[in-house]
């Protein structure tokens, strides 16, 4: 299996509000960027967002590492919290409604066609991909 590392950022202006996505993905010392955004949306949904773009770019099985900055995307998945919501119905175990179905329906399939492991790392803390992540994500929706 092809081994890729993946690193991705949301970023919102108001939330929610305009904002946008970045990734870079990294196979052999190649990266390759891709970005968007939407003119109404939440920050973690562009986080999400990020997290699907990346995977999508993917043309067969791959072993991968995602780091990113979002608690929310890494403790859904690594703590298995998505599976639960989708067992119960997309409730959470406070029995109110999953955010972002939509999302997470697009991210389950990538996951197990993928050997996937996320890493969390602090946002705005001077990691090189993740500060450039933010600069895709950042300028995506600026010039919307």
């Amino acid at each position: 299996m092809k081994q890729i590392e993946i690193y991705t950022d949301g970023a919102c202006s108001g939330n929610p509000g305009k904002g946008g996505w970045g990734a870079i993905l990294v196979y052999k010392g190649k990266e390759k960027e891709i970005c968007g955004g939407e003119a109404e949306t939440t920050n973690n949904r562009m986080e999400l967002t990020a997290v699907i773009e990346a995977l999508s770019q993917l043309k067969e099985p791959c072993e991968v590492l995602v780091t990113t900055d979002s608690k929310y995307v890494c403790d859904a998945v690594e703590k298995k919290w998505v599976y639960s919501w989708q067992k119960n119905g997309w409730k959470k175990a406070d029995k109110k409604p999953a955010l972002n179905v939509d999302l997470w329906m697009k991210l389950l399939p990538l996951l197990e066609e993928h050997n996937v492991t996320f890493k969390w790392v602090k946002g705005h803390n001077g990691h090189p991909y993740n500060e450039r992540c933010d600069e895709l994500a950042v300028h995506f929706y600026l010039n919307m």
